[in-house]
């Protein structure tokens, strides 16, 4: 069965009420809950998503049920597929004011994602329905986007703040160090990965919000 990927959208813009993600902030198991409750409102299954994706049934079973954590390029697959981007599966807040919801993110009430290769990404700005996203990005020694370069629409930009990061821009390696800065579209192939022995920080500004 040949799968249709739905056109990507901002998280902030939801299909209908059926697409809501789980709302518990608190729950550790999020993504796994948030990947399986969107593919039934998508009424696919399992086989499906693979066919999709391009990812094993077994795996994709793993991470419905937190055994897994996908990497960046599996999770982009995975929402290519389901129609959303990686947004959709940064948890919900509920904390502060509406105001502070709206405007203000506090350090220690980042929405956080982390993936399975050793990099977590804390989203810095308060909402997905806007021109622009923003990202902390840590790297874990040895931490990589994976082997396979990946690409979306848009553009994005960045700063090491701490550490050093390799990274792939097309055809060309860059090592990158702290206070070293970055630019590209996209829509060019890239990857990336921390082989030091301490831990990488890196800002990420993207535009449009479809990382």
């Amino acid at each position: 069965m040949s799968i249709q990927a739905r056109p990507l959208r901002s998280a902030g813009q939801w299909r209908s009420d059926r697409d809501v993600p789980p709302e518990d902030p608190g729950d550790e198991n999020f993504l796994g809950a948030a990947v399986r409750e969107l593919r039934k409102a998508r009424a696919l299954t399992l086989k499906d998503l693979a066919a999709g994706s391009g990812l094993s049934i077994g795996y994709l079973s793993q991470i419905e049920r937190d055994l897994a954590t996908p990497s960046i390029k599996a999770l982009h697959d995975i929402a290519r597929v389901l129609g959303v981007t990686i947004s959709w599966f940064f948890p919900p807040t509920d904390h502060g004011t509406e105001g502070e919801r709206r405007y203000i993110v506090r350090a220690d009430r980042r929405r956080a994602l982390n993936f399975g290769s050793g990099i977590t990404d804390h989203l810095l700005c308060p909402s997905l329905a806007g021109d622009l996203e923003l990202l902390s990005s840590t790297f874990a020694p040895g931490a990589t986007s994976g082997e396979d370069p990946y690409t979306h629409r848009g553009e994005e930009a960045g700063v090491v703040i701490s550490g050093a990061l390799d990274l792939w821009i097309d055809a060309e390696e860059f090592h990158l160090s702290a206070g070293d800065s970055f630019n590209f579209p996209s829509t060019t192939p890239h990857r990336y990965r921390n082989l030091g022995a301490t831990e990488t920080v890196v800002i990420w500004a993207i535009t449009p919000p479809t990382y």
